[in-house]
């Protein structure tokens, strides 16, 4: 009897054993310190393998051919809860830039089926919105003869996948398209503002080679991300809380193909005792830092000799063995 027991308890802690290591497993589950864990909650906007992402190609979207370029008219400036204020053409579709373009000298990279996805913004007769500087405003010849209009050198797009006012399907869309801001940089909110920072855009993540740390872990916005030491991987606990979170804002869930280069093991979402949603990675709750204030900035690591940028398969990058 006492034998077919212990057999019984042997099967019973081998079940449970698998259970609790299988964070990074695709099915959901609950953790030992009640903890839900599980596919990660999708990204808002759709993520796809468009011009702009490693991959290449529009995949569906492919034969498109680009639509006559449209002006914007009187420029506007909209409010939003995630990117702060966003550039807007007088109908209230969002204007985007696109990293593999330049703005000095103004050159354009969008061409073809790109741009049947990517609408171009003809020069035309655009006005500034109001409270902005009307300096920025600029024009480029596209190789087809077109003229594009610029916002501090970056030609200005619309999104295809924005078929309302107000949308901003774009942002992040193969870490290379996002919303451009008043002063056609990238959009972002204000990391200073007072409470809790907004988590960083759900976007993506992708890979930057950083020339002293090597290839890192970098949002959507192409922020680098962090890990923190004080934190646990299993079970998934986080000791950044409170005014810890002004400084380092969560990343907050996506989808797994919105990914580019990093480990997608241990990629679920965490329902921080807080009630904010992290996005994990090899069950690592991620973070970016308020310090970093443009992309390819690393002031975050080392910090407290406890948070460090991420490498591609999860690790802390040049923290102490």
């Amino acid at each position: 009897m006492n034998t077919w027991r212990n057999a019984s308890l042997a099967v019973t802690a081998a079940a449970l054993l698998t259970l609790t290591t299988a964070c990074g497993q695709e099915q959901g589950g609950t953790s030992p310190n009640g903890q839900a864990v599980g596919n990660a909650a999708p990204a808002q906007q759709p993520a796809e393998s468009g011009y702009g992402s490693a991959g290449g190609g529009y995949g569906s979207e492919a034969g498109k051919e680009a639509a006559e370029p449209k002006e914007a008219g009187q420029l506007a400036v909209q409010e939003t809860k995630k990117l702060g204020k966003v550039l807007t053409d007088s109908e209230g579709f969002t204007l985007y830039r696109f990293d593999k373009d330049t703005a000095n000298p103004p050159k354009s990279n969008c061409e073809g089926e790109c741009a049947a996805i990517w609408p171009v913004v003809a020069s035309g007769d655009t006005t500034a919105a109001a409270g902005t500087d009307e300096e920025l405003l600029g024009e480029v010849t596209r190789p087809d003869g077109t003229s594009q209009l610029t916002v501090d050198g970056w030609p200005m797009y619309r999104y295809a996948k924005d078929t309302a006012p107000g949308q901003i399907n774009g942002q992040g869309v193969g870490g290379t398209w996002f919303a451009a801001a008043p002063d056609g940089k990238k959009a972002a909110k204000n990391a200073d503002s007072e409470g809790v920072a907004e988590p960083a855009d759900p976007a993506g993540l992708s890979v930057r080679k950083d020339p002293e740390l090597g290839d890192i872990v970098v949002d959507g916005r192409g922020m680098t991300v962090y890990r923190f030491t004080k934190d646990s991987a299993w079970p998934m606990k986080t000791a950044c809380t409170g005014e810890c979170l002004k400084k380092w804002p969560v990343v907050a869930p996506m989808a797994k193909n919105a990914v580019d280069g990093v480990t997608t093991k241990g990629f679920v979402t965490f329902d921080r005792p807080d009630g904010i949603k992290q996005q994990t990675i090899d069950c690592w709750p991620i973070y970016t830092f308020a310090g970093d204030k443009k992309p390819g900035d690393t002031n975050g690591q080392g910090v407290g000799g406890t948070w460090y940028a991420v490498s591609p398969d999860s690790k802390l990058v040049g923290a102490a063995k």
